[in-house]
């Protein structure tokens, strides 16, 4: 169970990484219209009307996140033909709304539903009013339909059915289930959308308390792949705010540029979304720590690999690949990480700082501080000035207990002595091993393509599960083949690769076919 639930949170990163694109280009076109830095963005004007089509084209990710994770599960978790897959779930998608549309629109008024366009908790889809069930409903239908395709897609069908094989089965059983569904959803999410917004109410009064331990679950869970499950429903669903907190705020963010109120009074759920204080301070701070305390004929070798690693998650916020170079060699480190950010977050809180600050430099910068620096300088030149207070506190902190407990970090221990060549750093960057392309070592190293029982990935990680887990090679293989670690759970493993995952998986499955 638990390493389907992993495969599942990893299937979430495929439209997540849409956002960080369409983010920015939506923070630059704020800072473009805002008159203070350009006088000549006069409403009304050529050049004010030309920004505001690329602002409300930047929108598109954001106003159909549901149908986009609607569409994006299925390339993850269809074991086979995911583009199959794909149109499959959005006709299903598509027929579930229709039948929750038509039901309302029928029996609306003695189901206590005022069904006309503007009313809270309902949504346009497809032309067709219906609830607004976020991404809840998306993944409900998307896991539905994944699992059709997954189980009839390759159903043998007589002579005379055999126009239905393939897609055509799955949409046909499909829409029995999207009906059913949709009758049970008309009944029980107004329920479910009542407690929803109950639990924005407790999250909002919790205040400080709820940012510490909203931030310190996010970093802890990682090592189990279950951190998903604590962003997701904030970030991208309807728990904090309707919507989720990236999609209100990237919308307000025209709003919050031209107020001079406080952050945390025009958008307090924001405070949830800190978790990229610790990503980018935090992450400074135990590059330097690590080389600080690696033995001198290591630390040429320990920069090599905290310095890529440190800067994908300070631009970006991915912070695996740095997190995992220490994880699992001192996981006191991890947790000392885990309270930090988590108290930093607080701490930038309480100074007023709200946003959409939960991944790396480049959003802070084109999502918050470039379009709202001119009402909330004060607020952000605090924010940084604590970052990088917190910066040297992570390096105080983690230097002693390497030294004093002797942690074996990269650099001080044996199996991290080794040194790559300009031509084998050449040849990692690429893609490929010191024996061939990675996916191939990795192949290697995992007993070959008959023992893979599954394969995905998240943002950094290989997550795959194996038949005969004796027939998988030592940690250090994988090493020597560019991964940054191997974590191994029974059948389930993960390999740490870097940003380069979804590359190497494509190349993967590709081998195994």
């Amino acid at each position: 169970m638990k390493d389907k639930i992993q495969r599942f949170g990893a299937a979430m990163f495929v439209p997540v990484l849409l956002f960080p694109v369409a983010g920015m280009l939506l923070g630059l076109t704020v800072m473009l219209l805002n008159p203070d830095l350009f006088p000549f963005a006069v409403e009304g004007s050529a050049y004010h009307k030309v920004v505001t089509l690329f602002l409300n084209a930047s929108l598109v990710v954001f106003k159909n996140m549901a149908l986009l994770f609607a569409l994006g599960l299925p390339i993850a978790l269809a074991k086979k033909a995911s583009g199959r897959a794909v149109l499959a779930t959005f006709v299903a998608y598509f027929t579930f709304n229709y039948f929750v549309g038509g039901i309302l629109e029928a029996w609306g008024e003695q189901l206590g539903i005022n069904y006309q366009a503007g009313e809270l908790g309902l949504v346009d889809v497809g032309g067709v009013l219906t609830l607004d069930t976020s991404l809840l409903g998306s993944i409900v239908v998307a896991s539905i339909t994944v699992w059709l395709h997954n189980r009839y897609f390759d159903a043998v069908l007589p002579d005379w059915l055999g126009v239905f094989r393939g897609t055509p089965l799955v949409v046909i059983i499909s829409f029995p289930l999207m009906c059913a569904l949709a009758v049970v959803t008309v009944f029980v999410w107004p329920t479910i959308q009542a407690g929803i917004q109950g639990l924005q109410g407790v999250m909002l009064s919790s205040g400080a308390a709820g940012v510490w331990l909203f931030t310190f679950l996010e970093r802890i869970l990682i090592p189990t792949g279950l951190h998903h499950f604590i962003y997701g429903p904030v970030f991208y669903g309807p728990v904090a705010v309707d919507g989720g907190t990236v999609n209100h705020w990237i919308q307000h963010i025209p709003d919050y540029a031209a107020s001079s109120e406080p952050l945390t009074t025009l958008f307090p759920q924001g405070g949830l979304m800190l978790t990229g204080m610790g990503k980018v301070f935090g992450s400074m701070g135990i590059a330097l720590a690590l080389y600080a305390t690696a033995s001198a004929q290591n630390k040429k070798m320990v920069l090599g690999l905290v310095l890529s690693a440190t800067i994908t998650a300070v631009l970006t916020g991915i912070t695996e690949p740095i997190e995992f170079t220490f994880l699992f060699i001192a996981p006191v480190l991890f947790a000392l990480h885990a309270i930090l950010s988590a108290t930093m977050a607080t701490l930038a809180y309480l100074l007023g700082v709200s946003g959409n600050f939960q991944t790396g430099l480049i959003d802070f910068v084109f999502q918050n501080w470039l379009p709202l620096f001119g009402n909330h300088a004060a607020t952000y030149l605090l924010q940084i000035g604590l970052g990088l207070c917190f910066t040297g506190i992570y390096f105080v902190l983690f230097r002693a207990l390497i030294l004093k407990f002797n942690l074996l970090t990269p650099g001080r221990g044996e199996g991290s002595a080794k040194l790559y060549t300009k031509e084998d750093f050449k040849k990692l960057k690429s893609g490929e091993s010191l024996d061939g392309t990675m996916a191939a070592a990795f192949l290697d190293g995992l007993g070959g393509s008959d023992n893979i029982d599954s394969l995905t990935n998240c943002a950094t990680r290989l997550r795959i599960k194996v038949k005969d887990p004796a027939r998988v090679k030592e940690t250090a293989f994988f090493q020597a083949s560019g991964a940054v670690n191997v974590v191994r759970s029974g059948n389930n493993f993960q390999i740490i690769v870097g940003l380069s995952v979804p590359q190497v998986r494509e190349e993967m499955q590709l081998l195994c076919k």
